[in-house]
């Protein structure tokens, strides 16, 4: 097995995310790596096919950034991660998770999977396209369906 020297922990907020987030502080533990954990707001246009964009007095790409922010603090804070490594990122989860590994030198990306078949599979998934784009090892922990 690799001795992993800096861990990428991407959490989405799901129930199985405690699972997940133990899986990759063990791993960094006995690794003795460093531990960075990211989180992903995906851009959620906010239209109607027939009259485009809808405005609204609420701004809520920041709302969800500020739920998001503090989420990710409690992650973080659970598996004493400082600050400087925690990453709240906007855009594709799949695209974003690869790009900050590539970007922070990350030797293994930690994430949950659903393990989705037949149709949810052929629509990919986030663990599916960053398993397939990212330039080091990825570790996909098989979460269970409710």
């Amino acid at each position: 097995m690799a001795n992993y020297k800096h861990i990428l922990l991407a959490v989405d907020f799901s129930d199985h995310g405690i699972e997940v987030a133990s899986r990759a502080g063990q791993l960094a533990e006995l690794n003795h790596a460093q531990l960075t954990v990211v989180h992903v707001v995906e851009n959620l246009p906010i239209t109607e096919a027939t009259y485009g964009p809808i405005p609204f007095d609420v701004d809520f790409t920041q709302t969800l950034l500020d739920d998001a922010k503090t989420r990710l603090a409690k992650v973080a804070a659970g598996l004493n991660v400082p600050e400087e490594r925690r990453l709240l990122e906007m855009g594709s989860p799949k695209l974003e998770i690869v790009r900050v590994a590539d970007e922070n030198q990350i030797d293994l990306i930690v994430l949950g999977s659903h393990g989705r078949h037949g149709l949810a599979l052929l629509l990919g998934s986030t663990a599916n396209g960053v398993l397939h784009h990212a330039n080091c090892d990825v570790l996909a922990v098989r979460l269970k369906n409710d």
